[in-house]
């Protein structure tokens, strides 16, 4: 049987940038990054003070005051999200639609408010909420609760690769005909005083108090990622499903590759050949040549070994000079494991747009991340092809390539 072709037809978020889809890109238009002071909770005898934070949400014209009781946050985050994607999108077979949503840490502020009652106050006041709040499934499974999908509902936990591992699968599914359609992407929600505190003591996240200076992918000054937060969802169906129901087709996923560097718990390889294996193997998933990718979106998180192990998987896989390569992190900070799809669903507004994103603030660039780096501007580029990469601890490695939606193509 010929597989199937995938395609984007709707898409939701919440993140640093923006409430929605609309306000995410417009955000990108005015180069306006979402890194502020850190006020969710009491910086006293922290190193760290920035963050990007998600603002102005009004979470109650999306949920009421018992959902968001007794949801963590990176579950309000997703059902947010999910909700603005499934709006005015009717499923006939819902047995044939999937939910499939990544996250790294999942409620992990469930957890220390459980662990704090425990210990002041005794197991009995313990909530009993607290499971369910806490696994990182029941974003997955209250989505899918949400819009009644009764298809594949999973949750792929894969450190900061999540979202796009996420994307990455519900495509093969869909391809290879298990599902018509599916729900993926990713949320997560740790900017808590114990998440932040455990990536300050392993020295991941910047400490630059000037929120211009705290997420500068490749530049030579950087000196470790900025704390994100949010949700990405988007809607893949089967072309031939989305052109039965009507639907408008936003662009096409074409390739996934995915890898395991087998090599160290936090730290990448360091000729980056990984990172390289997983874009290889989506080139050859959406049979086409290195020459063909117009624009990556890197993971570029800003951390010194990341951005330069990342530029040498790129540079051992793509030799063409007019390729760009850009972080969106550097507006958004790094969301963990729903980075990939919020860099997703910029990918596909890039494709429609012509336009490639800045990489924001980055001033000084590092020799040893010698890409073609479009720096504090957004560059006009016609673009056809899009990869985006996500990369974990644990060695994860994700990369998936869009496609322009060309309805002259599309029969």
């Amino acid at each position: 049987m010929d597989k199937k072709r995938v395609v984007i037809t709707s898409m939701g978020t919440v993140s640093p940038i923006g409430n929605t889809v609309e306000e995410n890109w417009q955000s990108i238009l005015d180069l306006k990054s979402g890194i502020e002071p850190i006020d969710a909770f009491d910086l006293t005898d922290f190193r760290v003070s920035l963050a990007a934070q998600v603002k102005n949400l009004v979470f109650e014209d999306y949920l009421d005051k018992r959902e968001l009781k007794f949801n963590d946050r990176f579950t309000q985050f997703a059902r947010i999200a999910a909700m603005q994607a499934m709006n005015d999108v009717n499923f006939e077979d819902k047995t044939r639609v999937g939910v499939i949503l990544g996250s790294g840490i999942g409620g992990i502020q469930s957890i220390s408010n459980a662990q704090d009652n425990l210990s002041n106050r005794g197991p009995s006041r313990v909530s009993p909420f607290f499971i369910p709040m806490s696994l990182v499934n029941l974003a997955a499974g209250q989505v899918a609760i949400d819009h009644k999908l009764q298809g594949a509902c999973m949750s792929v936990v894969t450190a900061c690769a999540a979202a796009t591992n996420s994307i990455g699968e519900a495509f093969h599914k869909i391809q290879n005909n298990h599902l018509d359609a599916c729900l993926a992407g990713g949320a997560e929600a740790s900017i808590t005083p114990l998440a932040v505190a455990g990536f300050m003591q392993m020295k991941a996240l910047s400490q630059a108090t000037d929120k211009d200076q705290a997420s500068i992918p490749f530049d030579v000054n950087r000196s470790g990622f900025v704390m994100g937060e949010g949700a990405g969802v988007l809607i893949l169906e089967s072309l031939d499903h989305a052109q039965r129901r009507g639907a408008k087709i936003l662009a096409e996923i074409v390739g996934y590759g995915t890898t395991c560097d087998a090599y160290h718990i936090t730290a990448p390889t360091e000729d980056g050949s990984g990172a390289a294996l997983a874009m290889r193997l989506a080139l050859q998933d959406a049979n086409l040549e290195a020459n063909q990718i117009d624009y990556i979106n890197a993971h570029g998180t800003s951390t010194p070994l990341n951005d330069k192990t990342e530029t040498k998987g790129i540079l051992s896989v793509f030799d063409h000079d007019d390729l760009l390569v850009t972080s969106t992190k550097s507006f958004t900070g790094h969301l963990l494991g729903a980075s990939g799809a919020i860099e997703a669903i910029l990918s596909v507004l890039a494709l429609q747009n012509d336009l490639v994103p800045a990489t924001l603030n980055t001033r000084e660039q590092d020799p040893e991340c010698n890409l073609n780096i479009s720096m504090n501007q957004n560059t006009p580029k016609k673009l056809r092809y899009v990869m985006s990469n996500s990369l974990g601890f644990g060695g994860h490695n994700a990369s998936i390539i869009l496609k322009k939606w060309e309805q002259t193509h599309g029969l």
